[in-house]
């Protein structure tokens, strides 16, 4: 059997995800891997054959998406040369980790895609929805990566066809300790409004993980560092709590770990407002920025000893292997 599994670069999470998953998907079949996005940080140590513009959402710098850079980055006759060029019907089955590309693909030439993300499960109607509505956001998500099967992974398993999250193994060997320090990764800030608004609390210890720089440089308690996945998740494990955005896979590899989370949501960026009503349902405190009026809210995280526990079972290879028997 010859599969294409397609993952978006968006990010680091769908790549996180695809470390355990495609030695999975090798053992049944022959595999190809596509790629498209521009804004991941890590790689995968597998080949690409596939590595696509697609279409990727950029990161502000003081905590949203940039629109108008989104925009322009994703021009429509690229996207459609794209769609057109990859010969989706070479394949026997394709799985696709909210990837656009080979979704529309899939759609035009009426070649069943199977839908294995996060996003799917997020905009299920059992899943945990923010008061307030955002009908052009849920528009995109829903018609981004279209896909004819659904499967999902949040950070509960609120229907039969959600399941929980996908931790990979090296996160599940780690052993976590409590060193003091707090670990920042909140990729739509840029460096000077981190420094500005973190070194508010100057008896913290603060580790942040920063797109947008390439060396390490220190101010009082406040430590930049480049994103490296080794580096970032040792000091996570290591943490005494994490302050990230409303991502899907660092909260949950957070929650994982037994470590107190913090998260604001990115602005402009429905999915992540999906994700803050979850983890605010599960004790999880949320705040919508790094503004002056949110500072009491973080200093009564830094002072809380609370932590939220989740029962995270290692059920990838059961997942993929039975989503493979029932679309062979």
């Amino acid at each position: 059997m010859k599969i294409l599994y397609a993952v978006q670069g968006t990010g680091n999470g769908h790549l996180c995800r695809a470390l355990d998953i495609i030695p999975i998907l090798r053992e049944m079949g022959s595999v190809d891997v596509l790629v498209s996005g521009i804004q991941a940080d890590i790689g995968l140590p597998f080949e690409v054959k596939y590595k696509l513009h697609g279409l990727s959402f950029i990161f502000g710098k003081s905590g949203g998406v940039d629109l108008w850079r989104t925009f322009m980055s994703s021009t429509v006759r690229k996207f459609m040369q794209e769609i057109n060029s990859l010969p989706i019907e070479a394949y026997d089955l394709i799985i696709n980790d909210f990837e656009p590309i080979s979704a529309w693909a899939c759609q035009t030439k009426d070649i069943p895609c199977i839908g294995l993300s996060h996003q799917i499960a997020a905009l299920d109607a059992a899943s945990p929805k923010p008061d307030e509505s955002d009908m052009l956001g849920k528009f995109i998500m829903k018609n981004y990566a279209p896909t004819s099967s659904s499967y999902g992974f949040h950070f509960k398993a609120y229907s039969n066809q959600i399941f929980t999250p996908v931790i990979r193994q090296s996160i599940r060997e780690l052993e976590p300790q409590d060193k003091g320090h707090y670990t920042v990764y909140l990729p739509s800030y840029d460096d000077a409004h981190l420094l500005k608004n973190l070194s508010k609390f100057p008896d913290v210890r603060w580790d942040v993980y920063s797109k947008h720089n390439k060396k390490p440089f220190t101010v009082k308690n406040v430590s930049i560092n480049p994103i490296q996945s080794e580096t970032f998740v040792k000091s996570m494990a290591t943490s005494s709590g994490v302050l990230c955005g409303a991502g899907f896979e660092t909260p949950a590899e957070a929650l994982y770990l037994g470590k107190k989370l913090l998260v604001i949501p990115m602005k402009n960026q429905y999915e992540q407002h999906l994700n803050a009503a979850a983890l605010e349902q599960m004790g999880v405190p949320v705040i919508n920025s790094l503004k002056r009026k949110f500072d009491y809210a973080i200093e009564s995280w830094l002072n809380s000893k609370n932590t939220v526990h989740v029962d995270y079972p290692d059920i990838t290879r059961a997942v993929v292997s039975s989503i493979v028997e029932n679309h062979k």
